[in-house]
């Protein structure tokens, strides 16, 4: 808002200040009128010419700045212009909110998802290919000391700060007041703490506890302030015991109390005599809580005279020893029990090895399996596995899960991907995908996703309409088809749809966490094998590609997507260089937030505009049926397709 601050208000004339015609006759005289002329921007408007700068602020054909200059948009254009700008602005970036859940299996062992990830060539499934990348989020979010917090290591504790002797020691070295007495301060009161002198700090250094100013001058100023509280009640008492002999002896003497607190016998009476009326009503005011706490007045409504009820008789505490349910209750048939048949029982630790099995018979728990269930268990059902659940009034069931993880005891910062990182890979996930409901809380959940990427305002469309409404909810049986036989194990799965315009296949990087499209050249799909070859073959092509002219690398490189240009800058500086050409056109600029660390050990959050492309691939307007074989052909060489011929003849019984 720079552009807005150079401008300086200046005081009109006394015509132009009220002259609003568009067609202004009056004559040009100094501090009365000026001349009138018309908008230089060419807007058609007409005013006076100290109007001018006025004008600057609302022309539409006034050269400004974008409304996200300060987000990293580098255009100027027209003020009428702005909004259509937004449309392409490179900094109105938009971060998809698409979610979906994902939960674990029930069994592991399945023949199907135990036989997905040894078959090589089904990399290309798009399900499983999304549901390893889920799983991988999946295990660096759960932190195992949230789970099973008796697995974790404890926390060292801290080392409590050195008691404090009697008399104010701190590193042995005793306080003193004025008077000699030990205890004292070495201020008057009503004094701040004096700083530790040069003597102090090199008999701390001598001694075992080093001196810190701060918990000095901390202590000193809380024995001081106890010290004054003592003296105080000390002189109370002492006023208390002399009223109280008094008293006693019938001594006719004034009493020694003569000030105005009140919590003093006698207040009253002598601010009666030493106080005006209106003074007197001053002190009520200000200080009736007191008088009324110290039973100096009584209060408009003191607590016995206040409403109580009358006579009440004592109802008798209904605990579970002496509850009886009504005679209208029945209970549950499984809870119905015959407790004269219930054999004694007694509470007993118990281990593994009371079993009585060898080490190859017992069961080693599966810790990723494990940890996924009860976090399940969590979200699904609210509780915790462990955890005592109230069936009625009667009756309660105690729940008890142990788990034995070999890598027990986790450390504090321990992620259930720490522990899996050199396990072999498994697949532990669901590959169908579950859409968001209003019954789990997708803020905590672990097994809520979300797409996240950032796109410009006129790309996030087609990124929605391809991704997430294309591909990604209908790879179940619509997009991708597996076959019918995938119960008994079978892994053979089906492209059926492929875009329309564009000869490619659809695929998905889990490093890069999106969608992408294969171009289909002489007939051949360009895999990422293809794309690798080796150094030789790699170091031609990019010769041949890097010969050709500047500008025909930047005429190639207008023809490519938006996720193409980000994988193609990457290559070498000269592509870099030929793809930055295009960012102000087709690229975005976003925030990026960098900690700063300082050798003080203090850091900051610095922020930066970076330029990028989005990892939109080529816009698919239209999809159609795949040219591929059928399922059927499929099914006649399927391994899992056992069909069963029957030769023998069998008998048929007709009715009549």
């Amino acid at each position: 808002m720079s552009y807005y601050r150079n401008f300086k208000s200046s005081k009109l004339h006394a015509h132009c200040e009220s002259c609003h015609s568009r067609r202004c006759r009056a004559p040009v005289e100094i501090s009365v009128s000026c001349a009138f002329i018309s908008c230089r921007a060419l807007c058609g408007a007409t005013f006076h010419l100290c109007k001018e700068q006025e004008h600057t602020l609302l022309c539409p054909n006034e050269r400004v700045p974008c409304l996200n200059a300060q987000f990293g948009c580098p255009f100027r254009m027209c003020r009428c212009k702005q909004a259509e700008h937004l449309r392409v602005c490179p900094a109105s970036v938009i971060c998809c909110s698409m979610e979906w859940n994902r939960w674990p299996l029930e069994d592991i062992q399945n023949k199907f998802y135990a036989n997905l990830l040894k078959d090589d060539n089904e990399s290309e499934a798009l399900d499983l290919s999304m549901a390893i990348r889920d799983q991988k989020y999946l295990c660096n979010r759960i932190k195992m000391k949230s789970l099973f917090p008796e697995l974790a290591e404890q926390e060292e504790e801290e080392v409590p700060p050195p008691p404090v002797e009697e008399g104010g020691a701190v590193g042995g070295k005793p306080f003193s007041d004025a008077s000699g007495v030990n205890g004292g301060s070495d201020y008057p009161v009503g004094k701040g703490p004096t700083p530790a002198t040069q003597e102090e700090v090199a008999a701390a250094a001598a001694g075992e506890t080093p001196l810190d100013k701060n918990k000095f001058d901390r202590y000193e100023k809380m024995f001081s302030m106890a010290r004054g509280g003592c003296e105080q009640a000390s002189v109370q008492n002492q006023d208390d015991k002399t009223d109280n002999e008094a008293s006693s002896k019938g001594s006719t003497e004034p009493n020694s109390v003569v000030g105005h607190a009140p919590w003093q016998k006698g207040v009253l009476e002598r601010v009666g005599q030493d106080m005006t009326v209106q003074e007197y009503n001053m002190y009520i005011v200000h200080n009736g809580r007191m008088l009324i706490t110290f039973g100096q007045i009584d209060a408009c409504t003191p607590r016995e005279r206040d409403f109580v009820y009358g006579n009440l008789e004592p109802i008798p505490v209904m605990t579970l020893s002496n509850y009886k349910p009504p005679v209208s209750y029945r209970g549950k048939r499984i809870h119905m029990k015959d407790y004269s048949k219930i054999p004694d029982t007694e509470d007993k630790y118990t281990d593994t090895s009371d079993l009585g099995l060898s080490e190859e018979d017992m069961h080693v728990t599966d810790e990723m399996y494990a940890t996924l269930l009860c976090c399940a268990e969590r979200e699904l059902r609210g509780h915790k596995v462990s955890e005592t659940v109230g069936i009625d009034g009667n009756y309660v069931d105690i729940a008890t899960q142990t788990y034995s993880f070999p890598t027990a005891p986790f450390q504090r910062d321990t992620s259930l991907a720490d522990i899996t990182a050199d396990q072999k890979l498994k697949l532990y996930v669901r590959t169908v995908t579950e859409s968001i409901s209003s019954r789990y809380r997708t803020a905590s959940c672990p097994f809520t996703f979300r797409c996240g990427h950032p796109f410009r305002r006129d790309e996030y469309p087609y990124h929605y309409k391809n991704v997430h409404s294309d591909i990604q909810f209908s790879l179940e049986g619509w997009f991708e088809q597996r076959c019918p036989l995938a119960y008994l194990g079978c892994t053979y799965v089906r492209k059926n749809i492929c875009p329309l315009a564009q000869k490619a296949t659809v695929s998905f990087h889990q490093d890069l966490n999106t969608f992408s499209l294969k171009p289909q050249v002489c007939g051949t799909v360009i895999t990422t094998a293809e794309s690798g070859p080796p150094q030789a073959k790699q170091a031609k092509y990019e010769d041949s590609l890097a010969n050709l002219p500047y500008e025909v690398l930047c005429h190639i490189a207008s023809f490519l997507d938006c996720f193409t240009l980000s994988q193609l800058a990457l290559v070498s500086q000269l592509f870099r260089d030929v793809c930055a050409t295009h960012l102000q056109e087709r690229g975005m600029v976003s925030l990026k937030w960098r900690k700063k660390s300082y050798s003080h050990g203090g850091g900051r959050w610095k922020c930066s505009k970076v330029w990028e492309f989005s990892n939109l691939f080529s816009k698919v307007d239209r999809w159609c049926l795949a040219d591929e074989p059928s399922m059927s052909a499929h099914l006649k060489v399927c391994p899992f397709y056992q069909r069963e011929i029957k030769t023998e003849r069998t008998a048929v019984m007709l009715k009549d």
